[in-house]
């Protein structure tokens, strides 16, 4: 079991230093989703699986939230220990080594309001079990935030990067493999589980595609994220981004 969760601490105003560029978008759908979230008792409980040394956590934590972090690397939870202690967070942070596909020897029962599984889809063995436990960890009416590759994505680099043979392999592979981590699955895993999609937003549309040089330019960063913000949610932009971030709700009546 992990350590108590110590909500019942007053909520401090910390200076809070944001993820940028794509993590900056990620960053305010996580704000929005927090702001979302009717919490009785005060302050949200929020679960990063696999959160690493703790890029979300922080900052969520920053806002007034606990967070527990699971992760199985000892490395990158040391680092999310300091980065939380010099954030000013350290007690609204559980740093618990363990592994995500089985969640209940890392936490228990523990159920949360806001669920993050950023990436950690694509790095398990039995993505439907490992589904199964995130999403059992999501209380009636709180969300899910999933971030996932985007398997169309692939094709398109390797052709824009000149490399047409691999590209044409890359997409006779997609589609002959039907059961492929990718949105379509996550929406059908979460569909299977009782969580309802709310939000899609497609991650790094155009910044695989922009010449490094033209960054130089003045102001060519600031409209490029400005950019991806605005193309996150229009097909066709969406469904070629190379990821997908989708929040999910499950009901709460």
């Amino acid at each position: 079991m992990f350590p108590a969760a110590t909500s019942v601490l007053p909520v401090q105003p910390q200076t809070r230093r944001e993820p940028v560029g794509r993590q900056g978008l990620i960053w305010q759908l996580l704000s929005g989703a927090l702001d979302s979230l009717a919490v009785a008792s005060g302050a949200a409980e929020v679960l990063d699986c696999g959160g690493g040394s703790g890029t979300f956590a922080v900052p969520i934590a920053q806002s007034g939230a606990v967070v527990t972090v699971v992760d199985i690397s000892v490395d990158a939870l040391g680092t999310l220990r300091r980065r939380a202690e010099d954030a000013g967070v350290g007690k609204r942070v559980n740093a618990v080594q363990g592994d995500v596909e089985a969640l209940a020897d890392a936490i228990g029962s523990a159920t949360f309001d806001l669920v993050l599984a950023h990436g950690i889809l694509g790095a398990v063995e039995d993505v439907a079990a490992a589904f199964v436990a995130i999403a059992g960890r999501v209380r009636p009416g709180g969300q899910l935030s999933v971030l996932v590759e985007n398997p169309v994505a692939g094709v398109l680099a390797r052709a824009m990067a000149g490399d047409l043979a691999a590209a044409l392999q890359e997409l006779h592979a997609l589609t002959a493999r039907q059961s492929a981590l990718g949105p379509d699955s996550v929406r059908a895993l979460c569909e299977d589980h009782g969580l309802r999609v709310e939000a899609e937003h497609g991650i790094g549309v155009f910044g695989e595609l922009v010449p490094g040089r033209a960054l130089d330019a003045p102001g060519a960063r600031e409209a490029l994220e400005q950019l991806e913000s605005d193309s996150a949610t229009h097909a066709p932009f969406r469904d070629i981004a190379a990821r997908v971030h989708l929040l999910a709700r499950r009901p709460a009546g």
